[in-house]
């Protein structure tokens, strides 16, 4: 095999002590050969035993470093200094020493199991890591003591002298020296689907995807082999820089943000209500003690304690749900991120297309279309026996094509010379076809096909036959030529004379087509308020074809070169007009989503490759496909089942229905809750006893909760995920403060009724503001559980039934054996019945706000608009 070779080196295998202190770094490919072996101080004859030792203590080992992490313990601390999370901790600690064990038992139960899944979901960033450093070679064969040996991947050095061969995955950045009909696969690293030429020769272009002399660690070698200088290692390869950027500590996600300042209101407004109440009972001469108690209880009563439980639970559903639609949930939080998801970033290739290669057309010199050269091409392409992907492209286009006919000769397609022929014998009789790069072929080519006759070819007609070729390319497609000759004469095997006087058959046309469902998926997103962005390290051409066929603006295509040169505020202002970007780095893809983050989008990510793990870990929400790369995968939030993005659109309906039964108990919760121990303190300071034990207070509060355990079952009104959606915390806040202070008017009126008209004393005010207050906070949940008529928008069986069942026991429980237990005493009949038309009053009352005060309750994430 006559192997492709580049200006020779010196023999130089002895160093100088003064190495640098790294690999050469960047666009290396555009350096030379020469330079780059000067610059690490090698030679054609690799290097000696000793000094590959010298070089493995100077740059380290060929691998990349762990992600730094704490260990489990670091991981619970982190997440219990959460203000929600200490609120929690010291409820279950106040109950505890107020003699609820029980209760307080429950709540730290709680607190440990949401903290405990969240550890569970620690580390994706290490574990992606190490899919990098497994999907590499784990041995690698380098010339040492002028002879080449098989070493661990670890040492390999920059300087080396690699040699590679078909099927082997490249252990690191190399400039190619030798080649010999070789090809590399770096879909995954630069998004190209087809197999990439590699040979010696210097390159101008600083984009990787265009260097087509240079080796990458985490390819793979498809045909033919090569040997390289070895020019970075580890951590400096371009393989390396995605795991870096993997290790790093990721930002937190919205979700968690959001719980974070939902965290610090119910904080902040606990601790003011608290100190104000125990100041002024202390102030007016109440017993200290119970002062103490009762405000303890108020802070148990203010927290949320089944929170932790019913966003885990109503997220674990969510899962459930979005499993059955072909999404498997990594990370419970990503529901909620990919409900508030307002821009899509996604790879092309295996996410927008099938990455399967097509035979999109057949065409005759002239440009029309012609069956005629692709039939010629899948004859030769079936008898050939190699089952590239164009060959298999044409193979399942014309599946019968090589029916009649059989080989009597053949030459293997080149690199060198970029074609390859057949001589067939069939129902034209002895037929040499060849194929190949369209320029090489029309050399060979003394005429053209003019319909049934060939006439003569010249130079107009092969510039006329390239303009062509250039005109396929605009469109995105990959032309090879086909040409023929009648053979006469005696069949006999090929040789190199035999490609001449050949009549120009025309040409095939490629293409990677996007997937039938893309277009209409597109669509469906953006009605629903998630803007669609290609980011791919293909051709900005390709790119630009596929965003115009898949309805996004086309007009423009920023390239890799042209990220690079923009700052990262004006990166921030282009990527809001621009819809497609093509021959982008890994880096570059994080890059364009910080600044689509930087305007206050929520992104989400797409992607299969190793070149999307950068993007997937920045962006808020991470999407892989089953298939992917494992370093995808590990990197994803969530992995898809099917390519599709029809499947996207169904999980962002999924994440705002679970986020929606997120916010029911967030705003329940923080309404009720304050309405009740702002009557509690109002109560507290104006009446001589204590308007509710502690005991009392934890009780009410925990039927409370109880009651909700339904909401994640509960159905959702379509309004809520029509668009993007995140905790609004000025309206949850405008919700609680009309809401809380509505009920405590009620309150009121129920403390007038029980003290001036009923006489009751301070058991039985006690028992019947118990009752009161069970009853107006359960039953309300079905009035402002939605935005439509209670009636009209029924709740689910599983929340009507834990919301009766928890007011049933709260009814009863005084009037049984065990409500002495809690200081209870039956109220009188007046008293009850005036309870129950205070109730009746209060559900019409917030019937009537609610309109008002839900108006806003929803807010989108701020649309990104060009």
């Amino acid at each position: 095999m006559e192997m492709t070779a580049a200006p020779a080196l010196a023999h130089d295998t002895a160093p100088p002590p003064d190495l640098p202190a790294s690999g050469p770094t960047g666009a290396f490919w555009t350096r030379g050969l020469e330079t780059l072996c000067a610059e690490l101080k090698c030679g054609s004859d690799g290097l000696g035993s000793a000094e590959a030792v010298r070089r493995l203590e100077r740059y380290g080992p060929n691998s990349d470093a762990g992600a730094q992490g704490g260990g489990a313990l670091r991981a619970v601390l982190r997440r219990l200094i959460e203000p929600l999370a200490l609120i929690l901790l010291a409820a279950g600690l106040v109950s505890v020493a107020t003699g609820d064990v029980g209760g307080g038992a429950i709540i730290v139960a709680i607190l440990g199991l949401s903290v405990g899944l969240d550890t569970v979901q620690e580390g994706h960033a290490t574990r992606a890591a190490q899919a990098l450093r497994h999907a590499v070679a784990l041995k690698a064969e380098v010339r040492r003591d002028n002879g080449f040996v098989t070493v661990p991947v670890e040492q390999v050095v920059p300087g080396d002298i690699l040699r590679v061969r078909a099927g082997d995955i490249i252990p690191a950045d190399a400039l190619v020296i030798e080649s010999a009909a070789f090809t590399a696969a770096e879909a995954a690293l630069t998004g190209e689907p087809y197999p990439v030429e590699k040979r010696p020769g210097l390159v101008s272009s600083a984009e990787p995807a265009e260097a087509f002399n240079a080796l990458f660690r985490g390819a793979v070698a498809r045909t033919g082999e090569a040997t390289a200088l070895v020019v970075a290692t580890g951590p400096t390869t371009m393989f390396g820089a995605v795991a870096s950027s993997l290790a790093e500590a990721q930002a937190p996600s919205p979700f968690q943000r959001d719980l974070h300042a939902f965290g610090l209101v119910v904080a902040r407004l606990t601790l003011g209500l608290v100190v104000a109440v125990l100041a002024v009972r202390v102030v007016l001469g109440r017993p200290v003690l119970d002062s103490l108690l009762f405000s303890v209880a108020l802070a148990v009563g203010l927290t949320p304690e089944l929170l932790p439980m019913v966003t885990t639970v109503t997220l674990s559903r969510g899962a459930l749900r979005m499993a059955a639609r072909k999404v498997i949930v990594k990370r419970l939080a990503a529901i909620h991120d990919l409900g508030a998801m307002t821009v899509l970033c996604t790879d092309k290739t295996g996410t927008l297309t099938s990455a399967e290669i097509a035979l999109a057309r057949s065409l005759d010199p002239t440009g029309r279309d012609d069956a005629r050269p692709a039939s010629l091409a899948a004859v030769a392409a079936d008898l050939g026996g190699d089952r590239g992907s164009l060959n298999a492209a044409l193979a399942h286009a014309h599946p019968d094509a090589g029916r009649g006919w059989e080989r009597a000769g053949q030459r293997a397609f080149d690199y060198g010379r970029r074609t390859g022929s057949v001589l067939a014998r069939g129902p034209e009789g002895p037929l040499l076809i060849l194929k190949g790069a369209p320029d090489a072929v029309l050399a060979l080519c003394t005429a053209r096909r003019a319909g049934g006759r060939s006439e003569p070819l010249g130079p107009e007609g092969r510039d006329e036959a390239l303009g062509q070729v250039r005109i396929l390319a605009e469109e995105g497609l990959r032309s090879i030529a086909i040409a023929s000759r009648a053979w006469t004469g005696p069949l006999r095997p090929l040789g190199a004379l035999d490609d001449c006087d050949l009549v120009f058959e025309g040409f095939c046309a490629f293409a990677d087509p996007p997937k039938p469902t893309a277009a209409a998926a597109i669509a469906r997103l953006a009605r629903a308020g998630v803007r669609l962005k290609i980011l791919s390290g293909d051709d900005p051409v390709v790119v630009r074809r596929l965003a115009g066929l898949v309805g996004l603006r086309a007009g423009t295509v920023l390239s890799g070169s042209e990220v690079a040169g923009l700052s990262d505020a004006a990166l921030a202002v282009r990527v809001r007009k621009v819809d497609a970007f093509g021959r982008l780095t890994p880096d570059q893809k994080a890059r364009v989503v910080r600044a689509l983050q930087s305007k206050s989008a929520v992104v989400g990510f797409l992607g299969d490759g190793i070149n999307d793990a950068p993007g997937l870990a920045q962006a808020d929400i991470g999407l892989s496909v089953e298939g992917a790369t494992g370093v995808a995968q590990a990197a994803a939030d969530m992995i898809l089942l099917a390519s599709d993005l029809e499947v996207v659109a169904d999980g962002v309906d999924e994440g705002r229905r679970t986020f929606a039964n997120i916010l029911k108990y967030v705003r329940m919760g923080a309404s009720s809750n304050f309405g009740n121990m702002l009557s509690m303190a109002v109560a507290s300071v104006a009446l001589p006893f204590l308007p509710m034990l502690p005991t009392q207070i934890l009780l009410n509060n925990l039927l409370y909760d109880l009651s909700e355990v339904g909401i994640p079952f509960d159905r959702v009104d379509p309004t809520a995920t029509a668009r993007p959606q995140v905790w609004n915390m000025a309206a949850l806040l405008r919700f609680a403060g009309v809401m809380g202070p509505l009920s405590s008017l009620f309150d009121l009126l129920t403390f007038g009724v029980l003290l001036l008209l009923c006489g009751a004393s301070a058991e039985e005010f006690r028992t019947a503001w118990f009752l009161e207050s069970m009853a107006t906070q359960i039953l309300v949940i079905f009035v402002i559980r939605t935005s439509g008529r209670p009636w009209q928008d029924r709740p689910s069986a599983t929340l009507t039934v834990s919301s009766l069942a928890a007011l049933a026991a709260a009814l009863t429980l005084p009037f049984s054996p065990a409500g002495a237990w809690f200081g209870f005493q039956a109220p009188s009949p007046s008293a009850l019945l005036g309870i129950g038309l205070i109730t009746v009053a209060y559900l019409v009352a917030v019937e009537m706000v609610k309109p008002w005060v839900m108006c806003q309750q929803h807010r989108s994430p701020r649309p990104l608009r060009a």
